[in-house]
């Protein structure tokens, strides 16, 4: 499929996203299908662009990160300045993306421990209220 076209449905079907999220990225000019009256026709060039656009938004990348990186795709140095830049931005996302893991380890960590304070406060209660009866 790698020379031809396809539909809206045969996009959608590939890349398993809905046809209001094609309009949405062609509105935001990040894919321009051939337009023959109502119908788009997405061409080789358009399903490379929506790979990288839903990997940059799986990565937690903002559509304007994603629209740089596409802009450099057309630069005439065989992709360098935007294997360059995509380095560096995936690099300050891997390190955000850790903070962030981080941060969530110990708010888990926090939640069990004051889960197991609770859940002794309750066995303590109950160890009382079973030895009043």
């Amino acid at each position: 499929m790698t020379n031809t076209t396809m539909t809206i449905r045969e996009m959608c079907d590939t890349f398993e996203v809905t046809p209001r999220t094609l309009r949405f990225y062609e509105a935001k000019e990040l894919l321009a299908p051939i337009r023959q009256g109502q119908k788009r026709l997405f061409t080789h060039r358009d399903r490379a662009r929506l790979t990288l656009i839903l990997r940059g938004k799986r990565f937690g990348f903002s559509l304007e990160q994603i629209r740089q990186l596409l802009d450099l795709y057309g630069a005439d140095d065989q992709q360098h300045s935007q294997m360059v830049r995509t380095h560096e931005m995936a690099a300050e996302r891997l390190a955000e993306m850790i903070r962030e893991r981080d941060e969530l380890d110990a708010a888990i960590s926090d939640l069990r421990t004051q889960m197991d304070g609770i859940a002794r406060a309750l066995d303590t209660q109950q160890a009382s209220n079973h030895a009043a009866e």
